[in-house]
């Protein structure tokens, strides 16, 4: 009854955040502020509530068999709400954050994307990897980073795919210390003030290894998909989640937070997924090394500018790619 009510609570709050990124600038602050510290009061709650009932793990936001006893203890999960200020350094458990964000033709979304991230999170950096796009996504990346100190630009030599990409980013990222490390698209998909309230989540569980802003869990939803394109995510979750038994609903959601610590201890350098299957491959991986792993609900919105770069290549090698790992699970292979 409770987990009901934070859900109702939390699209409560996502529609206030809606409203507030809706108005000009000037009058935001204190609608914003209302709407960011009764997220925070959410979050932990969610992140909190029904994480030791394995049985409940499919109707909850919380992997309770990813997180373990551990969550039982009170002093284990924080659930009060942090001011706008104290998000800062406990976010990332005394460092900095991290947002890494691939790109490929996404000249026309960097500019609004980026403001967005800022304004919703000051307090994160933000990584490019830039895979030589002919539309000069690259350059406009280095043009807004010459007057933006928390914008830094990685280019890479050709389209080599999303799972290196990624990896990439991330080492370039835990060489330099930070933190916590997120993963955002760049094409709109993946909204500011939903990162907001995942780091959110981050700061109030210390024990927490990754946070996934899903669309499978109870107030995360899609806008702008056609039912069959719903029909196929779901199903794709639901056969990599059922061969790798694990309890998480939203196998594919590329946004993401992660502990520095989990990623070190995840044996990247053994990755050889390439596309969205890479974030399938880095679950499983997160979850093989002990990880906390919780589901947060988010919006998905249809990308407004640019195309997509799903294509059949991609399912094809989700497909072979889990199976695969499944099979060797289910026979005692490694």
């Amino acid at each position: 009854m409770r987990r009901r009510r934070l859900y109702s609570e939390a699209v409560r709050i996502r529609q206030d955040a809606d409203t507030t990124a809706a108005q000009p600038r000037g009058e935001r602050t204190s609608s914003g502020s209302a709407a960011n510290d009764a997220a925070a009061e959410v979050a932990g709650g969610l992140a909190h509530d029904g994480a030791v009932h394995d049985e409940d793990v499919n109707n909850s936001a919380v992997d309770a068999e990813a997180l373990g006893n551990d969550a039982a203890d009170n002093d284990a999960v924080h659930s009060d709400a942090l001011g706008d200020d104290a998000v800062d350094d406990n976010t990332a458990g005394g460092g900095e954050i991290c947002v890494i964000m691939p790109t490929y033709n996404e000249r026309e979304n960097i500019g609004p994307t980026l403001a967005a991230l800022f304004e919703w999170n000051p307090q994160v950096h933000v990584l490019v990897v830039d895979d030589a796009s002919p539309d000069g996504t690259g350059e406009a990346a280095e043009a807004i980073a010459a007057g933006e100190p928390r914008l830094h630009v990685l280019h890479r030599e050709g389209k080599n795919g999303l799972g290196p990409a990624y990896l990439a980013g991330f080492n370039w990222a835990l060489k330099r210390g930070y933190a916590t490390l997120c993963s955002m698209d760049m094409d709109g998909s993946h909204r500011a003030q939903d990162l907001h309230a995942m780091l959110r989540v981050m700061a109030d569980n210390p024990h927490v290894a990754l946070v996934i802003g899903s669309r499978r869990v109870p107030g995360g939803r899609t806008e702008g998909w056609s039912r069959h394109r719903n029909w196929i995510s779901s199903a794709g979750s639901w056969y990599a989640r059922t061969m790798l038994g694990l309890g998480v609903r939203d196998m594919t959601s590329g946004m993401r937070a992660y502990r520095a610590r989990i990623l070190r201890a995840s044996d990247l350098r053994s990755v050889e997924a390439n596309g969205y299957v890479f974030q399938i491959d880095m679950t499983r991986r997160v979850a093989a090394a002990g990880g906390s792993i919780v589901e947060v609900p988010i919006v998905f919105p249809e990308r407004v500018r640019g195309r997509s770069k799903m294509g059949i290549g991609i399912v094809v090698e989700a497909m072979r790619r889990v199976t695969g790992w499944g099979l060797r699970r289910l026979f005692g292979r490694s």
